[in-house]
């Protein structure tokens, strides 16, 4: 309980193997194969290049550059467990080009297409997603221009 008699909310990852949070600077986690050299996100065991199965995990660039987006105008299908009906609020969705090793796509953390830019530079950051049963709050992952 905090001072004033309310719970202090907890906050976890929406899927905690994908990325180093709750690190000050979490990274995505991915693979890449040891005879190929392709990198994945998230983590596969099997290369989609070469189909070896020699994957080690590796920490994926902070910071990238976004190359394409749209705003998700309408709540996701199944299995989508996040805000609905009049609590849905529109985000953008970018493909980001993360450094010469993997292009990702993942939320952003704007939603208005007029802020956002061919070639624009953002960096991975957690954002809240939606509140638990148990009152947690839920984050993710996202990209935040720079």
């Amino acid at each position: 309980m905090s001072d004033y008699g309310h719970p202090v909310s907890t906050q976890i990852a929406l899927a905690p193997e994908i990325s180093t949070w709750p690190d000050e600077k979490p990274q995505l986690i991915g693979s890449k194969c040891t005879k190929c050299d392709a990198t994945t996100f998230p983590v596969q065991q099997r290369c989609p290049k070469c189909s070896a199965g020699e994957m080690s995990q590796v920490l994926l660039p902070r910071r990238g550059t976004l190359v394409a987006w749209t705003t998700q105008g309408f709540p996701p299908g199944p299995p989508y467990k996040g805000p609905s009906g009049k609590d849905f609020v529109p985000f953008g969705v970018g493909l980001v080009q993360l450094e010469d090793v993997i292009r990702v796509e993942g939320r952003l953390t704007e939603n208005d297409p007029a802020k956002l830019q061919f070639g624009q530079q953002v960096e991975l950051t957690m954002i809240p997603f939606t509140t638990d049963d148990e009152g947690n709050e839920v984050v993710t992952f996202a990209f935040q221009p720079v």
